[in-house]
């Protein structure tokens, strides 16, 4: 039943045909299958309506929220931008890039130089229309000495220039294959060129601003002559966004029926809440992984032993019990998802073995080996769940962690980045090479682990040049080959995001970019009734 929802899942968002749809769900068991899939398939097909408003209740915000996009770094203005503004480019719920106010685009000189084409006829909502001007303007906010938080992602842009009215060059400092999965930030929005007034946002976007109060509540309306309508976008009449970070309210508002959708559900109460009536719960698989992370060019991490005798001794099974619920997916000591498509599914998993981890902690040679790991409650919810969990499997192979719990005041400041062996998670990225990239590159500024090897980063530049699938997938797979036989991250798991509604809410699917849609619940989002 769970594969069959998955599929109707995929056909509602365009992920697999209606052909597509019926054959696996036929292949799964015959008529009996198909019958049952048949209900998830009228689902799947359900008219989209327009008319009402949205009562949202969001975890994700703080009092110093600004409507400038560039400044966007959690779940509630994410959300708020993607109803105000559009990107270029829109990252769709199966991980592939479809056009948004680019129409089209083209990748020359190895992937070096990128031709967006832009859609026309598209207006602002102070009527103007979108062009070329509007397009450098907004991607040149992001780079320089910008503060945007999509200003590391842009630093490989060495130029952006016009060429016509609806038609941009972007020219990059090295080639990039993957430099289109840029354009889906949602802080890279598009506005008008010159556009300094945050406050009073101008976009090309389904909504306008009715009410903001950082950190407390934003209301929507709907704009005129949405250029998406006719896509099934823009459907409502308003939204309003109530800030709510406690876990048990934004529950019981969703089940007393003060919100009509919530973000963030707690894995321990998604089972339950699963079963209650009227309530709906959307899973969406994604790229967040927890990891703990060793500094391999600092003892004893740096004895390649001792980092695979840490591989074996955790149990992954239990921890994705225990932190998530089983709300989540096995890692395998590398950041690329199941869900990706160059995820290496012919790589072994690696499962706890006492045995092994025993044997290379012994063949280390390293008898008075010190390992702390430093964790805290500010890495993520269940990070002190799973430093417990890896003492006590540890313990099994006579190998002694000892545990430093850090205040989560100053965590992100004074531990990460600096402390030799530390808990912390990544959000993922929309393409492999990406998350590659930031995380594992030699010289990135956040390379936590300080990996460092001169053949990965010839794969890795290989990967990003190369526009041959099939090529590229080698060098992907053989990176997370790599890493997870020499690499200084355990990566135990990654987790599902979890949102969920009330059943007169259509139009709200899994997405493993971000939780509520991908940030596009406004957008997308239809009540119906």
């Amino acid at each position: 039943m769970d594969e069959l929802r998955r599929l109707a899942e995929m056909l509602q968002r365009g992920a697999i045909s209606r052909r597509e749809f019926f054959g696996r769900t036929a292949a799964l068991g015959a008529a009996g299958a198909l019958n049952s899939a048949m209900p998830f398939a009228a689902e799947a097909a359900e008219t989209v309506k327009k008319g009402g408003a949205l009562r949202l209740g969001l975890d994700g915000a703080s009092d110093k929220d600004s409507l400038e996009p560039a400044s966007y770094a959690d779940s509630v203005m994410i959300v708020v931008g993607r109803a105000l503004y559009n990107s270029l480019v829109e990252l769709a719920a199966d991980g592939t890039a479809k056009p948004e106010l680019a129409a089209s685009w083209e990748a020359k000189d190895g992937a070096k130089t990128w031709i967006v084409n832009l859609r026309k006829g598209v207006r602002f909502s102070n009527g103007q229309e979108f062009t070329a001007e509007d397009a450098l303007y907004s991607l040149n906010l992001h780079r320089g000495d910008s503060s945007s938080g999509a200003a590391r992602a842009m630093k490989a842009v060495v130029e952006v220039k016009k060429l016509d009215k609806y038609q941009i060059q972007i020219s990059l400092s090295a080639a990039d294959a993957d430099f289109i999965y840029v354009l889906t930030d949602a802080r890279v929005m598009m506005a008008p060129d010159g556009f300094k007034d945050w406050s009073k946002p101008v976009g090309t976007g389904g909504y306008l601003i009715e009410k903001f109060d950082p950190g407390v509540r934003v209301a929507l309306k709907k704009a005129p002559d949405y250029w998406r309508a006719g896509e099934g976008r823009g459907n409502l009449d308003a939204a309003e966004i109530t800030v709510t970070n406690d876990g048990a309210a934004r529950l019981n508002g969703l089940v007393s029926g003060q919100f009509d959708v919530i973000n963030r559900v707690d894995p321990k109460a998604a089972a339950l809440l699963q079963k209650t009536p009227k309530i709906e719960i959307v899973r969406s698989p994604s790229g967040w992984f927890a990891v703990l992370a060793m500094e391999i060019d600092k003892p004893p991490y740096d004895n390649p032993d001792i980092r695979l005798a840490l591989k074996y001794a955790i149990d992954r099974e239990q921890i994705l019990k225990a932190a998530l619920s089983g709300y989540g997916a096995l890692g395998n000591d590398h950041p690329v998802p199941p869900g990706d498509p160059y995820f290496n599914k012919e790589l072994p998993q690696r499962k706890h073995d006492s045995d092994r981890a025993s044997f290379y902690f012994k063949r280390a040679g390293l008898a008075d080996a010190k390992i702390v790991l430093q964790y805290s409650d500010a890495a993520f919810a269940g990070a002190a769940d799973m430093a417990v969990l890896l003492q006590a499997s540890a313990g099994k192979a006579s190998i002694k962690i000892d545990l430093n719990k850090e205040p989560a005041d100053g965590f992100w400041d004074n531990v990460w980045l600096k402390g030799p062996f530390v808990e912390s998670y990544w959000a993922g990225a929309p393409a492999a090479t990406q998350i590659l990239s930031a995380a594992f590159r030699a010289g990135a500024p956040l390379n936590e682990t300080h990996w460092s090897n001169d053949k990965f980063e010839k794969l890795l530049a290989d990967a990003k040049s190369e526009t041959d699938e099939v090529k590229r997938k080698g060098y992907i797979w053989e990176m997370q080959a790599m890493l997870r036989d020499d690499g200084g991250a355990v990566i135990p798991m990654f987790r599902d995001w979890i949102d969920a509604h009330r059943d007169n809410v259509g139009g709200h699917s899994p997405h493993g970019g971000l939780d509520m849609d991908n940030g596009y619940i406004v957008d997308k989002a239809f009540l119906r009734s």
